[in-house]
């Protein structure tokens, strides 16, 4: 490789978000021209919670695309790919299942919270060997570095028990990854929660409009213990807060300040968030708007990202066919 490689991606199951973006896309578009860049459409990861409606999949594979292309990410630069066409992957979990025990995955603390969140009583084996899939998306590229939220870090790390369990058995073929976390790895959403979620209608979408914008910031939460203005309040537990720190840090201290001395209000911090988030996410819009005018080439930019992602696939099948001893007819 004369590059280092850099893989991630999101599962296909709707519209990316302000937490997206401070979690791992922020990254990615900075290191791009560093890595040769993989950028995953992850779309058989979302059957492991969707496969009883795989339209909803089909209706966002292009709209993730498009945020991916918004936010960004430059297609001749970065392999943006679809999984499912990438048969390799598939290959590659299923030698990895060898040697991956059940109550690994089941004390996997992702999975366990997932399922919790998801109600689940039973898992179906795809969910439950979700992150063994994602191991075959980080290795079969050989990637180094993994741009990547807080809550997957278990993830990586089981990435690379497979790729030490593989490399002793047979021999060094695979590459240990590395993860990076965003300087905030996770985004809090309007309504306090910890997390912003589209499954819990707490998420600014990258595609809002402006006055979409505007009322959500206007709606969210603040600190519940500062009534009246001159009160003094604790910004780390109000959201505004935090995106002030993930959008507008440079006057991150001045609302702190403001804050606890009860010197500005919530609705004029509140403003300055929205500004600070407009000037973020008109540059966004814009190039969205034109590649959603151009679908064939959104589809051309899939269909290329695709071929690139496939070449290296069959390539890293061929070691790790070899290395396995199940070359059979390779050498015939």
């Amino acid at each position: 490789m004369s590059k280092e490689r850099m893989l991630t991606g999101d599962r296909v199951t709707g519209k990316l978000h302000l937490g997206h973006y401070v979690g791992s896309l922020r990254n990615r578009v900075e290191l791009q021209h560093r890595y040769e860049s993989f950028i995953l459409l992850a779309d058989v990861q979302a059957l492991t919670t969707h496969f009883e409606n795989p339209g909803i999949i089909r209706d966002h594979l292009r709209e993730i695309a498009l945020d991916y292309l918004a936010v960004g990410i430059d297609p001749e630069v970065s392999a943006i790919f679809v999984q499912s066409m990438i048969p390799e992957i598939a290959e590659l979990t299923v030698y990895y299942s060898m040697f991956v025990t059940v109550n690994a995955l089941r004390h996997n603390p992702t999975v366990k919270a997932e399922s919790k969140y998801r109600g689940l009583d039973e898992m179906y084996y795809g969910f439950l060997g979700y992150p063994v899939s994602q191991a075959a998306d980080i290795t079969f590229c050989k990637a180094t570095v993994v741009p990547v939220g807080e809550d997957q870090l278990p993830h990586i790390e089981l990435t690379r028990k497979i790729v030490r369990r593989f490399n002793e058995l047979y021999r060094p073929v695979l590459v240990e990854p590395k993860a990076l976390v965003g300087e905030m790895p996770r985004l809090v959403g309007t309504d306090g929660n910890a997390k912003m979620s589209k499954s819990l209608g707490n998420a600014i979408a990258l595609d809002s409009a402006p006055e979409e914008v505007d009322y959500k910031i206007r709606k969210a939460v603040t600190d519940p213990a500062r009534i009246r203005k001159n009160d003094p309040g604790h910004p780390d537990v109000c959201p505004i807060y935090a995106y002030h720190r993930a959008f507008r840090p440079e006057g991150e201290a001045e609302i702190r300040e403001g804050c606890e001395k009860g010197l500005i209000g919530c609705t004029g911090c509140k403003q300055l968030a929205v500004t600070a988030l407009e000037g973020l996410l008109e540059p966004m819009r814009e190039r969205r708007t034109y590649y959603a005018a151009k679908p064939k080439r959104v589809d051309e930019i899939l269909l290329d990202g695709t071929s690139r992602a496939r070449a290296i696939a069959r390539e890293t099948m061929r070691e790790v066919r070899e290395a396995m001893g199940i070359d059979y007819f390779d050498k015939v």
